[in-house]
This record gives structure tokens, C-alpha cells and sequence, in this order.
């Protein structure tokens, strides 16, 4: 099951055996995690990302399938996610191209190109600051219900992105200088598309989004804005859904200030900076 797909303008930069030198590209490295690294570098005069799949081994696989888990192959993934974010009218980063090659799942190897969007800020660094230095309430009001547009957006639609955090959010930088917010939907690898909506998936994305933005320094009120809005386009969420939220929520907080969680963290930025 081999594919290319890639511009005119990306393609011609490479010799004969394109994809073993797309997957061989050296650039800074945002992500090095066993099977997959993103690296962003220069191609044709423009800035770019680019996803290399390595292959997740059968072990990986058979995880995936004892937790009743769909299984992350590689790009392709993403490839569909991007096509239907646009479909559904969500901005993320725009394909470039993507290639696929070979047909055992274990060993398959993949890489994605995205364009880098250039000037951002995710709510993660944005909102870093707001438990001592609050933002205008105007423009707080209009974020929490242009984040819950998208979360409803995603979830009306079947789609949940499963890496739902504030980090994977992001602000258009310039558009932010006129105090418009333009918000664009990023790290799509492990987003799943399903036939028909499921409350339990957008369950665990809500309670992700709640959990990474705890420290935000967010009142009752910001929350009770964000399910008014969020529960106005998706329908089923009922009492036990928003409880089940709040308890995964805190779960995932716990989780993440433990002392297991955090010393792998260290080591992960760590070994990004070698």
C-alpha cells in the first residue's frame, strides 16, 4: 500500500527514492518519541513540519487492541484528520503532502508535511499567567466560547482529537494584536473519526480540556459558560456526563503532579535538548 502525495515544488528537491530521503530529513526537533519524531526545517523557500511514522511494532499494536483502543499506524491518520477538519470548517495546519510504504501494519513506515502557521500561541502559554494577571473579561467571555465552538464543532461531528489539551490549541499571533481571535486545532495524530457521535470519546476530550486548564486561573462562571455554549450545539450531555467529566478531570490532574508523571517529563524535554 504505498502512496506519495507531494507539490511539484517539494517533490523536484529529492532524488529517485523520495520517501527514503523525506524520512531520512534532518531538522529541530519538536517530538522524539519511540516510532515518531516531527522535526520542522526549510523546503523550497518555506517553513515546514514534518511527521516521520518509523513503524509501532506489533507490540504496540496489540496494546492498542487489549485496551480496545483503535491502533495509531502512522500518518495517515493525520493525513484524514486535516481533510476533515477542513471539511467540518475547523483551521489546523494545512497539508502539504504525505507518503505511506509498506503493507505490514508492525513495520509500516509514513511521514506527513504540514506548513508551519507561523506566528502562534496556544492557550497553554497564553493562559499561563491569568491566575495573577487576569485578562480582559470581554476578551476571556469571547475565547471560552470560541473554545467551546470548537470542541462542539468536533463533537457534533463524530471527530475527537484524544490529545484534547489547551497546549494543542493555538492563537493566530497577529490576529491576536487586533484583539480578534482566529484559533487553530493542531497535534491531530491520534484523532479518531467515527461513523456515528460518541459520548464517551467526547467525554474523555472535554475532560481533558478541563484538566489542562485548571491552573488557568478560570472561574466557575468561565466553566459554566463553556458547557452552556458547548451543551447548546451538542446534545447528551446530561448531568452524568459533565460529572464523569469532572471526575476524569481530576483524575488526569492527579495523575500529572505525581512523581512518576513528572520525572518522565523531565526526561522527555531532556532529551529533546541533546
Amino acid at each position: 500500500m504505498d502512496k506519495l502525495e507531494l507539490p511539484a515544488n517539494i517533490r523536484h528537491l529529492f532524488g529517485v527514492d523520495t520517501f527514503a530521503q523525506i524520512m531520512q530529513l534532518q531538522g529541530q526537533v519538536y517530538r522524539d518519541v519511540a516510532g515518531r519524531r516531527t522535526i520542522q526545517l526549510k523546503l523550497a523557500g518555506g517553513s515546514y513540519f514534518v511527521k516521520q511514522h518509523f513503524g509501532v511494532g506489533w507490540r504496540e499494536i496489540v496494546k492498542s487492541f487489549l485496551s480496545l483502543k483503535k491502533p495509531i499506524l502512522g500518518a495517515q491518520t493525520e493525513v484524514n484528520a486535516i481533510r476533515k477538519l477542513y471539511e467540518i470548517g475547523i483551521d489546523t495546519t494545512p497539508l502539504v503532502g504525505f507518503g505511506i510504504k509498506g503493507i505490514n501494519p508492525a513495520t509500516q513506515q509514513s511521514f506527513v508535511i504540514t506548513q508551519d502557521l507561523g506566528d502562534i500561541v496556544s492557550l497553554e502559554d497564553l493562559c499561563a499567567d491569568w491566575g495573577n494577571n487576569l485578562p480582559g473579561a470581554n476578551f476571556k467571555r469571547r475565547l471560552i466560547v470560541a473554545v467551546a465552538g470548537v470542541a462542539a464543532k468536533l463533537h457534533k461531528n463524530g471527530v475527537n482529537h484524544r490529545d484534547f489539551y489547551i497546549c494543542h490549541l493555538c492563537l493566530d499571533a497577529q490576529a491576536l494584536k487586533q484583539n480578534q481571535i482566529k484559533l487553530y486545532l493542531i497535534d491531530l495524530h491520534r484523532m479518531l473519526i467515527h461513523h456515528k457521535v460518541s459520548m464517551t470519546d467526547n467525554m474523555k476530550d472535554i475532560a481533558a480540556l478541563y484538566f489542562s486548564s485548571m491552573d488557568a486561573g478560570l472561574t466557575s462562571r468561565d466553566y459554566l459558560r463553556f458547557k452552556y455554549y458547548y451543551s447548546s450545539e451538542v446534545s447528551g450531555c446530561t448531568p452524568d456526563f459533565w460529572r464523569q467529566v469532572e471526575y476524569r478531570a481530576n483524575k488526569l490532574y492527579a495523575k500529572f503532579h505525581g512523581e512518576k508523571f513528572q520525572k518522565r517529563l523531565v526526561a522527555e524535554k531532556a532529551a529533546l535538548k541533546k
